[in-house]
């Protein structure tokens, strides 16, 4: 082979090297929650793509194979092509046979070594960093062909690599994690603020991941802390109230301060309605009929948010008894300060705000 051969086959592999370190890292750092969409519109890249990550223990086997025959082929065809062409320059410099020798081969090597330590590796490797999903969409299928080319090699391979690892009690892994822990997420999400790429100025995408981790008796409202009425109270009582404090739902509680339900003011509106002016007075000074006293649903201190809110939208309710282990009533749990954890604080449109 001429010396000229030996350096179009040192950009070829330097070619075939980079494609295997690039699937490599496009392999492992693609996301599949940008790549299944694609697939399910029907593209053919996409849904390769999804089988190579789903099968990445048996991609990165193809891609070390590649690699390690790439760089040896790369020293064994390259040096001493680059070795014979500066032999001849090196040579009019007088220096004995030897010398020229040494020289050529250190100039061969730096040279070989340069070009595929940023050629081969760094550049790819950074592209593939850089645009990871738009990556792994390239370079996938024909990872895919060269994977079938040499499965037998490639299985073997990968076979006694897996049973390697587990020598050392660890289980290997067939995919690359795609998922996160609510810690992992809470992290990406205060460093994406830091770094700007989030701007979540309001802290809705901040509260959403500290709303899973709270239960019910971190928002809910202690008993002593409530605005309560007694069960002999009329829709005046009730008016009253709205006048002095301007929340629109009170607890109702019995002669022991327990809550037995709660009233909304346009319950109370409907019951002081009246047919004629008479009427309406005797309703407004009468206590409150049981059927517009709305229960409360139960749930204990320690139950997750979340599971409060699923629950007490399911029922159509409004406020939830929060219960010790016990069974004794602790607190009352506002929908609308479930809420306020989410987005910031609601404001009650019968509300009075003080001047």
């Amino acid at each position: 082979m001429s010396d000229w051969a030996g350096i179009v086959w040192l950009v070829v592999l330097l070619a075939f090297n980079a494609f295997f370190v690039g699937s490599e890292f496009a392999v492992i750092s693609a996301r599949r929650s940008q790549i299944e969409p694609l697939a399910d519109k029907g593209s053919r890249a996409a849904k390769t793509a999804l089988w190579a990550m789903e099968h990445a223990t048996l991609m990165l086997a193809t891609c070390q194979l590649g690699i390690t025959i790439c760089s040896l082929l790369i020293l064994n065809v390259s040096e001493p092509a680059i070795h014979h062409l500066l032999a001849v320059p090196l040579g009019l410099t007088g220096w004995g046979e030897a010398a020229v020798d040494v020289a050529a081969f250190i100039v061969a090597l730096v040279v070989v070594s340069y070009l595929h330590v940023v050629f081969g590796e760094m550049v790819p490797k950074n592209l593939a960093f850089s645009l990871p999903d738009r990556a792994v969409l390239v370079l996938a299928t024909p990872l895919k062909w060269v994977s079938q080319l040499f499965y037998p090699i490639i299985v073997t391979l990968n076979w006694i690599a897996n049973h390697t690892v587990r020598l050392f009690r660890v289980e290997p892994k067939d995919e690359a994690t795609s998922t996160y822990t609510l810690d992992e997420v809470a992290t990406i999400v205060a460093t994406s603020r830091i770094e700007g790429v989030l701007d979540d100025v309001s802290g809705t995408v901040a509260a959403v991941v500290e709303f899973t981790d709270k239960k019910a008796k971190d928002v809910a409202v202690p008993l002593g802390d409530l605005v309560t009425l007694p069960e002999s109270a009329t829709p005046d009582d009730v008016e009253r109230a709205v006048v002095r404090h301007g929340f629109s739902r009170y607890v109702i509680v019995d002669d022991e301060g327990q809550p037995v339900g709660y009233v909304h003011l346009k319950d109370i509106l409907r019951e002081a309605e009246p047919a004629d002016g008479s009427a309406g007075a005797r309703r407004a000074s009468e206590p409150i009929k049981a059927k517009r006293i709305h229960l409360m649903v139960p749930v204990s201190e320690t139950t997750d948010l979340e599971d409060a809110l699923a629950l007490m939208r399911r029922s159509s309710r409004h406020l939830a008894q929060v219960r010790d282990g016990q069974g004794r009533t602790t607190a009352v749990l506002f929908l609308e300060d479930i809420i306020e954890e989410l987005v910031g604080e609601v404001h009650d449109a019968t509300r009075r705000t003080p001047r």
